[in-house]
């Protein structure tokens, strides 16, 4: 954008005027942008702990109530609140996991309790059962360490149809 074309006066005490004026503007503008951005850095940090209260209440609830509670955070609150994994099992071998929510291929809005339905285990997959995972709690970091072996043993089922050897992916 051009900017804002002010004509000279012809008097001089005018063009004093207007270049004082100009000069107030110019330090109001960058006082108010100043402002704007410690203001937008406060609203981030709220956010951000609002994002991470609403992922610990989720875990309180799932620990006390052991199904997956509807409503519970999205991906994006999960990540942004501090919580980028989910810990998971296997509802018939009893295999734990951890999935990194921000690798994962779903759109940030997904809420967590959908995952639900989507996760599977590989190893039961070998022995042709696809029991879905239930979910645990949302986790600051990894709880199981696992070896390259058991990497890929959560997989994620897409929605999008596919061929069958392209259907489940790793997380």
């Amino acid at each position: 954008m051009a900017p804002k074309y002010h004509p000279t006066p012809l008097s001089g005490g005018d063009r004093k005027a207007l270049a004082k004026e100009l000069g107030k503007a110019r330090a109001m503008a960058n006082i108010l942008a100043a402002q704007s951005a410690e203001m937008r850095a406060k609203g981030e940090a709220i956010i951000q702990q609002a994002d991470r209260l609403l992922c610990e209440s989720w875990n309180e609830r799932m620990w006390s109530d052991g199904e997956p509670i509807d409503p519970s955070p999205s991906i994006d609150q999960a990540v942004n609140g501090g919580f980028p994994w989910l810990e998971i099992r296997c509802a018939r071998c009893k295999t734990p996991s951890d999935v990194d929510l921000a690798a994962m291929k779903h759109p940030p809005t997904t809420f967590v309790h959908d995952l639900a339905s989507r996760l599977r285990c590989r190893k039961c997959a070998k022995v042709g059962r696809r029991p879905s995972a239930t979910l645990l709690q949302l986790a600051w970091q990894p709880r199981h360490l696992e070896t390259k072996l058991d990497r890929c043993a959560i997989s994620i089922r897409s929605r999008r149809t596919r061929p069958q050897s392209a259907r489940y992916f790793e997380s």
